[in-house]
């Protein structure tokens, strides 16, 4: 399969004439990391943006500190970086590294760009991607600061709940989880013995399997009703 045959059907790249998309991939090629492998660097600098066509990739900053907090995770299908091509000084302001053996493809930021301002139809597309992941965004620092680690636990693993079933694996190691969700690994630990132990999930190595949905969908959601309720108590238009 030719490197178009990836991209024509993809959401950024499907409204696109055939001499458009010769013309956006005109240089972009295949890139294969193994486990562990670095993509690219935080502060380098930002001349393209990737496909996932296979693997896992982490997107993650380090802190002064030299900790790292891992800011989204990549699956098959998802493209990343895009959203620096509109910007005057081109970095990227998080680091990638694959988590599994993966493949890419690597799209050039400006040839992509000089296409982009031809077509409406893939710009409104560019606008709703954006706009999701800003959504995306947005929800995941509700969750982080206002709820409690339990809940984001909860909250993460009804998430993954696939439509046709209560069983899904978990197929990113727990360190990385623990830090997505912006807690300590012993505490995911616990927590999620914690879920088993209560019959509201049950674990086998990487395989979970919702035990109850119900009562973990209402435990994921009752941090959310608490801090209604907090912001309500405080309503001095009440």
């Amino acid at each position: 399969m030719n490197i178009n045959q990836y991209l024509e059907n993809h959401l950024l790249f499907k409204a696109l004439s055939p001499e458009q998309l010769n013309r956006a991939c005109f240089d972009a090629r295949m890139v294969r990391l193994n486990r562990t492998e670095q993509l690219f660097g935080q502060g380098e600098q930002a001349n393209a943006f990737y496909l996932l066509v296979e693997g896992q990739i982490k997107l993650a900053r380090l802190s002064p500190g030299g900790d790292e907090k891992i800011i989204e995770i990549i699956n098959a299908g998802g493209t990343f970086a895009e959203a620096l091509m509109f910007l005057r000084v081109k970095h990227y302001p998080v680091s990638a590294h694959a988590m599994k053996d993966s493949s890419l493809v690597r799209i050039n930021s400006e040839h992509y760009f000089a296409v982009l301002a031809e077509s409406n139809d893939t710009c409104l597309a560019m606008l709703g991607d954006l706009s999701s992941r800003i959504h995306g965004l947005i929800n995941e620092i509700d969750k982080l600061t206002l709820h409690n680690a339990a809940c984001r636990i909860a909250g993460y693993l009804m998430s993954r709940v696939p439509e046709n079933g209560l069983a899904f694996e978990l197929d990113i190691p727990k360190l990385a989880l623990a830090s997505r969700l912006a807690i300590k690994p012993e505490t995911l630990s616990r927590i999620i013995k914690q879920l088993s132990q209560e019959n509201l999930i049950k674990v086998d190595k990487s395989q979970i399997e919702i035990l109850d949905p119900g009562e973990l969908q209402v435990f994921a959601e009752s941090c959310t009703q608490l801090e209604a309720d907090f912001r309500d108590s405080f309503n001095l238009g009440s």
